[in-house]
Parts: C-alpha cells; sequence; structure tokens
C-alpha cells in the first residue's frame, strides 16, 4: 500500500503543538492596516487555534502532522 501523500499548502500554513493542536496564523495583517486600531493590530499577532470543527479535514490533508 502506498504512503499518503500530505497537501504541502496545509502543512506550510500549520503546526501541531505537543497536545496534537493545530495552530494558525491569523488572517487580515497583510495589507491596508491604516484604518486598522493598533489593538487589534497587536492582537492579530499571536498565533491561534483550529477551531474543533475543522480539526479532523486538517488532519485528513496532513496524516503525518
Amino acid at each position: 500500500m502506498q504512503k499518503m501523500k500530505t497537501k504541502k499548502s496545509a502543512a506550510k500554513r500549520f503546526k501541531v503543538t505537543g497536545t496534537g493542536k493545530l495552530v494558525r496564523n491569523k488572517a487580515y495583517k497583510r495589507h491596508i492596516l491604516t484604518k486598522k486600531s493598533t489593538k487589534r493590530k497587536r492582537g492579530l499577532r499571536h498565533a491561534g487555534l483550529v477551531d474543533e470543527t475543522q480539526v479532523k479535514t486538517m488532519k485528513r490533508i496532513m496524516p503525518y502532522a
């Protein structure tokens, strides 16, 4: 039986914590930053966790992560 392939785009975007949770970067921090408040931009710096409803899908496309 052949190996399963990892979706490389997902592997670049998500990391797995020691407890098996998925970590992601937050969106809306790339451009048009002048109208966003400093507090909002500061909050976007920190990584967030992938929602529980999406974890099963993410684990399927990254079988070896």
